[in-house]
């Protein structure tokens, strides 16, 4: 690619861009000396897993590792301790470092479904951070005042809104700010929640005389819903370790119009592909039909190709050739045994037991497209998805929490 094309393909599906001619001028750089970038994310490890809007920036990473960068992915092992207040009006909990630990084991699996292991650079901040001394901390503390701080949306809220901010949130930005310097990182990456927390990381190599480093941010990614950001406390989410078909199942239940969005940030299509794809439902293909496209791209990145196909076909087994609607609701129950009478009652689909087993004795209620004869009969609801279809208009997807 030329400087042009390069930096037009690591713009897409960008917000922040500071600066484009820092970019150009090191993406320049590196193509006359042979020295590649290194690009930096980091991530804390606060939860066990990702789900596909956490993939946004980590495809970004992957963008540059695909272009012959370095790319460094950051655990924040210490980083963590402390908790980022990035987006929160209250404290949130430090984890211990037990915790930290389990989870940044399940991020590193997870992290190399998109990301070449043999190209990346696995750090964790704790190499220089677990060595400060108090001194250290001091002279970090002394490159920043506290107005600079307090300038952050976050706190400047919680500060209007007399709600407290415990002294060691203060100490994140700073934190992880000094992980740039460390590892004298060209560009970061991060979610524009991350913004003022990269732009520390910049002022700081300024101030430890290294060269400011590029900063890009990535949108935060709309959940199922196409409304709230996407989260596993909302229920809108899709988990990058969740079974293809179930996948498959969530991608189809979106809007027409944020399968666009999906389009632009989760996948490598670039903005002309899209655009086209755009022209041919103009010309009276089916959205439906591009939908499909849609999961089965995602499917492949983080499982396989023939998993994807094999999705489609139970997709289309289950929902098209037994005329099913594409777009059916989602409920997760706690996961168990439950008497098909029971159940039915439980998620709505029948006023109370009563009803449910009249339903089921005239015929009207079906499991995975098979009519059910006996309320009495036990449902397995796990992880796998069971579609439940009452008369010919009432359909839900179930599936269980561990």
């Amino acid at each position: 690619m030329t400087i042009d094309e390069q930096v037009s393909f690591l713009k897409k599906g960008t917000v922040d861009l500071i600066r484009e001619e820092d970019l150009r001028g090191k993406l320049e750089r590196s193509a006359k000396t042979g020295k590649p970038l290194r690009v930096k994310l980091g991530l804390d490890p606060t939860a066990p897993d990702i789900h596909v809007g956490h993939t946004v920036v980590i495809r970004k990473l992957k963008a540059f590792q695909d272009l012959g960068h370095t790319v460094i992915f950051l655990i924040g092992d210490f980083t963590g301790m402390i908790g980022d207040p990035s987006g929160k009006n209250v404290t949130r909990p430090p984890l211990s470092r037990e915790e930290v630990n389990a989870n940044a084991e399940t991020y590193k699996k997870q992290m190399f479904k998109l990301l070449d292991p043999e190209k990346t650079e696995l750090r964790f901040n704790g190499e220089w951070m677990d060595k400060f001394t108090a001194a250290d901390f001091v002279k970090l503390c002394a490159k920043t005042t506290v107005r600079q701080i307090l300038e952050r949306d976050d706190f400047a809220k919680r500060m209007q809104e007399e709600k407290p901010i415990s002294l060691h949130e203060l100490l994140y930005p700073l934190t992880q700010g000094y992980d740039s310097v460390a590892l004298e990182s060209d560009v970061e990456l991060g979610g524009t929640d991350q913004k003022f927390n990269l732009l520390m990381g910049r002022n700081l190599q300024r101030e430890f005389g290294q060269e400011p480093q590029v900063i890009i941010t990535t949108p935060l990614l709309e959940g199922l819903d196409g409304v709230q950001k996407m989260s596993k406390s909302l229920n809108n989410y899709i988990g990058i370790e969740e079974p293809p078909g179930e996948m498959f199942g969530k991608v189809m239940s979106i809007s027409d119009e944020l399968m666009w969005r999906y389009y632009e940030l989760l996948t490598d299509l670039s903005p002309s592909e899209i655009s086209n794809l755009r022209s041919e439902i103009s010309n009276g293909r089916n959205p439906r039909d591009v939908k499909v496209d849609l999961a089965k791209l995602m499917i492949r990145d983080f499982h396989s190709q023939a998993d994807a196909d094999a999705a489609e076909d139970e997709f289309t087994r289950r929902f098209v050739q037994k005329e099913v609607p594409d777009e059916i609701e989602l409920k997760h129950i706690p996961a168990g045994t439950y008497r098909l009478a029971e159940l039915l009652a439980d998620v709505g689909l029948a006023a109370s037991k009563g009803e449910a087993k009249r339903l089921i004795e005239q015929g009207g209620v079906k499991i995975d497209g098979e009519k059910a004869a006996n309320s009495a009969a036990e449902v397995r609801v796990s992880e796998r998805e069971v579609l439940v279809q009452v008369g010919k208009r009432k359909f839900l997807r179930i599936v269980g929490n561990p």
